[in-house]
């Protein structure tokens, strides 16, 4: 997290002290930085300048309205799966033809919304949702756009729960079946086919999955000889959560695709969210008590799983670092748990940790994707607050919630 420094010993977020907010807020809260959001996001722009593709933040990644308002702001458009994330994003004040709607299971109220907002595509998953939105379209005398989501049946080397473009996970549709669906969209006369789709998986590090989907997505333009508006590559670009996690090489895919674009002349649609949003977000939490086990010590934090599902739900790595430094040691190794009443609630364990004292506040990195948005109320728990820090200010962009609310019937 680059924006988060030690001055003094004590952990800042640009010109903010984390200790201070700390003790001005009830812990756990989220917390993020401005200038790392507005670099990220820059410097993807940056890496792709010569391809000027549309850029759909991928709204499941991190919801805020105050983050996707930021965003749109920077020229970013939005990548949804629900008619919620749809309706945030216009609400941000994201222009329809910037947003592109996603998802395998699409009810007919969201189609009905999407079509009616008339965004700039519904990435279809199979035949029976484009009879569908044909159905619905032709209800109201209109033309939708849409693209085809192709399975390339791709590997992908990230965690096998994120894993989008094998043949057996469900999504999008196989090379086979989306070339017999293309000869079919010419009969559903009240769609326009504006697009080619592939989105192959998430925390991806390497270029060589992208590289076999473009060749796979060429072999379809050349055999259909459709002249597609837009190529839609999805996103899946991966962050470093520890040192040796490698980056992955925006500049070597971005001649990649750069070439491509002018062999087929179309406009390119990225969809990223984690490398944009992902390190610019820290759990601040209270260390509640400090617990002696049978070969370890335990740390009990008052974040829940509840607050931050990934560590349980994808055995993810988010390093702990503590809100102020000393050169004191606990003795023996510790792992950090939450109080939930799930032997799964648990953030990280290590073999030396700096000494911690019950009420002392810890950082839990990387969490700005995929973070908030997987909370829950589990254990009748509130949802906790979101602070956004630009420069030496800070705003509450979502306030904890009411435990008297959560507990009305």
């Amino acid at each position: 997290m680059p924006s988060y420094k030690y001055k003094q010993k004590r952990l800042f977020v640009e010109n903010v002290s984390v200790l201070n907010l700390a003790k001005r807020n009830l812990t756990p809260f989220y917390l993020y930085s401005g200038l790392q959001l507005k670099e990220n996001y820059l410097n993807f722009v940056k890496n792709f300048k010569n391809i000027n593709p549309l850029i759909c933040f991928s709204v499941k990644s991190n919801s805020n309205i105050f983050i996707l308002r930021f965003l749109g702001k920077l020229g970013s458009g939005a990548d949804v799966v629900s008619s919620g994330e749809l309706l945030k994003a216009l609400k941000a004040g994201i222009k329809p033809n910037k947003i592109v709607f996603s998802g395998v299971g699409k009810s007919e109220e969201e189609l009905k919304l999407a079509i009616k907002k008339k965004i700039l595509l519904i990435n279809i998953e199979s035949e029976s949702e484009a009879i569908l939105i044909n159905k619905l379209s032709k209800k109201i005398n209109r033309k939708t756009s849409i693209g085809l989501r192709l399975n390339p049946d791709v590997f992908v080397n990230t965690h096998k729960k994120i894993s989008t473009g094998k043949a057996e996970d469900k999504f999008g549709l196989s090379k086979k079946d989306l070339l017999l669906l293309c000869k079919k969209i010419d009969k559903l006369k009240n769609l326009r086919l504006n697009a080619l789709s592939v989105h192959i998986g998430s925390q991806i590090l390497s270029d060589n999955p992208y590289k076999k989907s473009l060749n796979i997505i060429a072999d379809i333009i050349k055999k259909t000889k459709i002249k597609f508006k837009f190529i839609d590559l999805g996103g899946g670009f991966g962050i470093s959560y520890q040192k040796k996690d490698r980056k992955i090489k925006l500049k070597s895919y971005a001649k990649l695709v750069s070439n491509f674009k002018k062999k087929f002349n179309c406009n390119i649609i990225f969809e990223p969210g984690r490398s944009i949003i992902g390190n610019t977000g820290a759990l601040i939490s209270k260390v509640q008590y400090i617990k002696k086990g049978s070969n370890r010590s335990f740390i009990i934090l008052d974040a829940g799983m509840n607050d931050f599902m990934r560590p349980a739900l994808y055995d993810a790595f988010h390093d702990i670092i503590p809100v102020t430094k000393t050169s004191k040691k606990i003795k023996g190794p510790v792992e950090f748990v939450g109080p939930i009443c799930e032997t799964t609630c648990k953030f990280g364990r290590y073999k030396n940790y700096q000494k911690l004292n019950e009420n002392n506040y810890v950082a839990i990195s990387n969490v700005g994707a995929y973070g908030f948005v997987l909370s829950s109320n589990y254990n009748t728990r509130p949802l906790i607050a979101e602070i956004f820090v630009n420069k030496n200010k800070h705003k509450k962009i979502r306030k904890r919630q009411n435990l008297l609310e959560l507990i009305k019937l």
